[in-house]
């Protein structure tokens, strides 16, 4: 039982029929979203979803059984406790106070395309081995943000207050500004004044306009240079590093794994040959004793 679980398991055939029902988890979880299907075809959106999720539980059992005689081994990878999870998570009633939940649940089975695809889990590992430098870079973004929203507060909100009344409008038009969304017009009203420019804002013209000139122009280019030119790199900078430790690590294990299993094959052909040696040595004892 165990070796054919081992079959199935390590079969390309099942990895991708298993990526097939994945997908169309996702699909199915998408037209349950239009209530005219579901009024038309519940009945069978329901009947191919309890398909699914037998057919997700059946990949677990089989895994498990893979496992031998030490089935929780299975959850050593983190990976099989993402599936499982959510797979437990969806087995839960789907009425009452659980139905956000489950229904939440049906949506991360199409996530588990990331468990399948050593590719995407190389890339996820990445995008967490960035957090502690992204962290770095974050609070050096912030600061920057919080300098230059302190700055225009002071300088523009007689101006432009509804984009500078406060720190608060202040930071949230810069995050507008270093997203490059309509950002000359918030540079342009302070450049030019309200009264010439109104901002595109709540208040369009501030109780006192005044063109700021080329040291609006100043204010800012330069924080759209930094912000989003200069902070965006290092955080591809990071993304970057991330994506070749997280490469290494997984060729490394894949070398790892290799050197087991060619280590495992010449113990096998050892064992073999001895088992050989000694059936000769057994034939020869026997002739010697039947002469």
């Amino acid at each position: 039982m165990q070796a054919l679980c081992q079959k199935i398991r390590d079969d390309h055939r099942f990895e991708i029929f298993i990526i097939g029902v994945i997908v169309a988890a996702g699909v199915l979880v998408g037209l349950e979203t239009s209530q005219n299907l579901v009024r038309q075809y519940g009945g069978i959106l329901h009947g191919c979803d309890k398909l699914i999720l037998l057919i997700f539980i059946g990949e677990i059992a089989i895994k498990m059984a893979a496992e031998g005689s030490r089935p929780l081994n299975y959850f050593r990878n983190g990976w099989n406790v993402f599936d499982f999870s959510i797979v437990a998570v969806c087995l839960l009633p789907s009425t009452g106070a659980w139905v956000t939940v489950v229904r939440l649940a049906r949506i991360l089975r199409a996530v588990r395309l990331i468990t399948q695809i050593p590719r995407l889990q190389v890339l996820v590992g990445a995008l967490l081995k960035s957090f502690p430098s992204m962290g770095y870079v974050s609070l050096l973004l912030g600061l920057h943000f919080y300098v230059y929203a302190v700055m225009g507060t002071f300088l523009f909100r007689g101006n432009d207050p509804g984009h500078f009344g406060d720190l608060g409008h202040s930071m949230l038009s810069l995050f507008q500004v270093v997203t490059l969304e309509d950002w000359t017009d918030v540079m342009y009203s302070s450049v030019y004044g309200t009264a010439i420019y109104n901002a595109q804002g709540p208040i369009p013209v501030g109780p006192e306009p005044q063109a700021f000139g080329y040291w609006g122009v100043l204010y800012f280019v330069s924080f759209v240079v930094v912000g989003a030119m200069v902070m965006i790199n290092l955080f591809v900078g990071v993304m970057v590093t991330s994506l070749s430790e997280a490469q290494a690590e997984s060729l490394r294990q894949k070398l790892d794994i290799t050197a087991i299993e060619e280590h495992e094959k010449a113990l096998e052909h050892t064992v073999d040959k001895l088992e050989s040696e000694l059936n000769e040595l057994r034939r020869l004892i026997e002739q010697r004793k039947g002469g």
